[in-house]
């Protein structure tokens, strides 16, 4: 039996955090003109590199951040991180 964290449970986690901080759900949508608008504030996996990681939609740009500052990690180390991300903010 496998115990690999999976593209589907990195984002049912990223789901719960934009839940959770009341960010939009996906990082692009189209506007009434067919134009893709970036959703400032949506919390969005990026893979790259081999790794993941926790991107948070920073302008109108597209411009992002790296919520964690460690770059693009294995999926176990990301999803790990998050859910502590997500107890954080359940305790505060």
């Amino acid at each position: 039996m496998s115990n690999r964290i999976t593209e589907k449970q990195l984002q049912s986690v990223c789901d719960l955090i934009n839940k959770e901080t009341d960010s939009p759900m996906q990082p692009w949508v189209k506007n009434s003109d067919g134009k893709h608008v970036a959703q400032i504030g949506n919390y969005h996996i990026s893979g790259a590199y081999g790794g993941v990681c926790l991107h948070r939609m920073v302008n109108e740009a597209g411009g992002v951040s790296d919520v964690f500052y460690c770059g693009h990690v294995p999926k176990r180390e990301l999803f790990n991180m998050m859910h502590a991300f997500l107890a954080g903010i359940a305790a505060a």
